[in-house]
């Protein structure tokens, strides 16, 4: 009786629960995945790349353009020598003078005295040939022997009171003040404005036609001495 009693008394009892092994791993709870970051993050990735592409891009819209190297005064004009090539940004929004056209922009003169190191725009020049405030033009004829071989345009001169003709049909006190200035500087520094090509001058003229850019307080003198035929030029310093 006491066996069977023990029995069933054993049979009534719960089953304890299975315990894992020691090799298991306990279930991980899945992750919670975010889209909405994951496309900012989509998003930001492409954005630097077209950021990146747009620089390229707007690096590549390059001009070549008509620098000065060398100040310009002036009235003055563009040579060889006072002017070079460098390569900017294009701007629709800047008159840059493109190279192609630095012809052209030797026929024009400077509105105003232009610095060496700038870029070189439109409205720096002007086709107008008058004299800049506080400046006269004189016309000179002369003869061979009172200019320098090679005058041209843009050249600086200065002007001196050499001996002329038209004292000796005059009375002595004429010849006697022409022999006193003679050799006397009239203009120290003047801008040749205009000589006329050879094409241009009468086979049979023996004078050359100079036009000459003077301060105004010089133009008088200038002017009486050359109508006497008393001016001789000399090239000096400061041609390009």
């Amino acid at each position: 009786m006491k066996i069977q009693e023990r029995t069933g008394a054993g049979a009534n009892r719960a089953a304890a629960p299975a315990q894992p092994s020691v090799g298991d791993r306990l279930p991980t709870p899945p992750r919670e995945r975010k889209p909405a970051l994951a496309a900012l993050a989509v998003l930001l990735i492409l954005l630097g790349a077209l950021g990146a592409t747009t620089l390229v891009l707007r690096a590549g819209d390059r001009i070549e353009v008509v620098k000065i190297t060398q100040e310009i005064p002036a009235g003055g004009s563009v040579t060889d020598s006072n002017v070079t090539s460098v390569m900017v940004a294009e701007d629709s929004g800047i008159n840059y003078v493109p190279w192609a056209q630095v012809d052209g922009l030797k026929k024009l003169k400077a509105k105003s005295t232009i610095p060496g190191g700038v870029v070189a725009v439109g409205q720096m020049f002007t086709t107008e040939h008058g004299p800049e405030a506080g400046k006269a033009t004189v016309g000179l004829a002369l003869k061979e022997g009172q200019y320098p071989s090679g005058l041209k345009a843009g050249d600086i001169v200065a002007a001196y009171r050499v001996g002329g003709n038209s004292g000796s049909s005059g009375g002595g006190s004429s010849e006697s003040s022409s022999s006193a200035g003679s050799g006397s500087v009239i203009v120290e520094q003047a801008r040749v404005t205009s000589v006329p090509k050879k094409s241009d001058e009468l086979v049979s003229s023996t004078n050359l036609a100079v036009t000459l850019a003077v301060d105004g307080d010089k133009a008088a003198a200038l002017a009486q001495a050359a109508s006497n035929g008393e001016v001789a030029l000399v090239r000096v310093p400061g041609t390009d």
